[in-house]
């Protein structure tokens, strides 16, 4: 477009232009999306309705779950229109809902991780003072902090791009590092704040989780018997493997500098940090943790002898 046009709606970036592939990538897409969503869901329901699971490690991986949902429901039912139904076109304050949205459960997630790792910390390190530090109170408190953060974080960023004028091009990718490509303004700024906050956020997340561990680690090389140390491993390790696959693909899509044009692995990483996180969150949740399991089986037993009273 030229220059003197100014932008009002955005066209979105295709996976591909071939509509076999096109049809794979829907399917592919959607089959993930309820896949996250019945995984989530399945673990939320459990956690509420088990009293057994109601102490502070699950709740956070309730809200976990929960913010989940919501993150994988920003991105991925566009992406299926555009692969069905060839419909590219979003408007200016869409683009920007959507751009919101993503930041916004992203930088929450990662603020949800730190406060886990906090927790994990704590129920290994100070076990005698484990319900005084993690009362009820305070997991409200630290679960509305990390939620007014990050959607105080996304409102800034995305009311800072989009006081920008757009009109280079109007296609774009999912992200904001490559919407700020679209300006005919100086980004420059913007790119520092974006990089810098990244970078300090994350990173000062990232330090806090490493320092949690390393206590962690420490105290429970400690622990007199195996059994002992197998356990508090086990509790950690799905929030490690949680982590590393969330801070590892942010750091692709907004760390790592961009072209002026989407290649396939930056829209490879950016779906990867936008989708696969949720989608593995559960899985990894339920298969490594013994409760949750135990959990799922009471809850499928009392749906199937409900079903069976009903019917005789």
């Amino acid at each position: 477009m030229p220059n003197s046009t100014t932008v009002t709606e955005f066209l979105l970036t295709r996976f591909s232009d071939v509509w076999e592939l096109r049809d794979l990538h829907a399917m592919l897409f959607l089959l993930m999306c309820l896949a996250t969503l019945m995984g989530n869901l399945l673990i939320v329901t459990v956690i509420t309705f088990s009293w057994k699971l109601h102490i502070p490690m699950y709740f956070f991986i309730r809200n976990l779950s929960i913010l989940d949902m919501c993150y994988i429901s920003v991105m991925v039912p566009k992406a299926c229109v555009i692969f069905l139904l060839d419909d590219r076109t979003i408007s200016m304050t869409g683009c920007a809902a959507q751009i919101f949205f993503v930041l916004a459960f992203a930088t929450v997630e990662l603020l949800f991780l730190t406060v886990m790792a906090r927790d994990r910390y704590v129920a290994i390190c100070q076990p005698l003072q484990y319900t005084v530090i993690m009362s009820p109170r305070v997991c409200v408190q630290m679960t509305l902090a990390s939620i007014l953060s990050g959607l105080t974080y996304s409102g800034f960023h995305t009311g800072n791009t989009f006081r920008l004028p757009f009109c280079q091009s109007n296609v774009v990718f999912y992200d904001m590092p490559s919407l700020l490509k679209l300006s005919c303004s100086d980004t420059f700024n913007n790119e520092i704040l974006v990089f810098i906050s990244a970078v300090v956020i994350s990173g000062g997340c990232f330090v806090f989780i490493i320092m949690s561990y390393i206590h962690i680690f420490s105290t429970v090389l400690k622990f007199p018997t195996k059994g002992e140390q197998g356990k508090a491993f086990s509790s950690c390790v799905p929030h490690i493997l949680v982590v590393t696959i969330f801070l590892s693909s942010g750091a692709a899509v907004y760390v790592k500098p961009n072209s002026s044009s989407p290649t396939i692995q930056v829209m490879i990483n950016a779906a990867f940090y936008s989708i696969v996180p949720p989608f593995l969150n559960p899985i990894i949740y339920s298969l490594r943790n013994k409760q949750i399991k135990e959990a799922v089986k009471k809850v499928m037993r009392r749906k199937l002898n409900l079903r069976k009273s009903i019917i005789f």
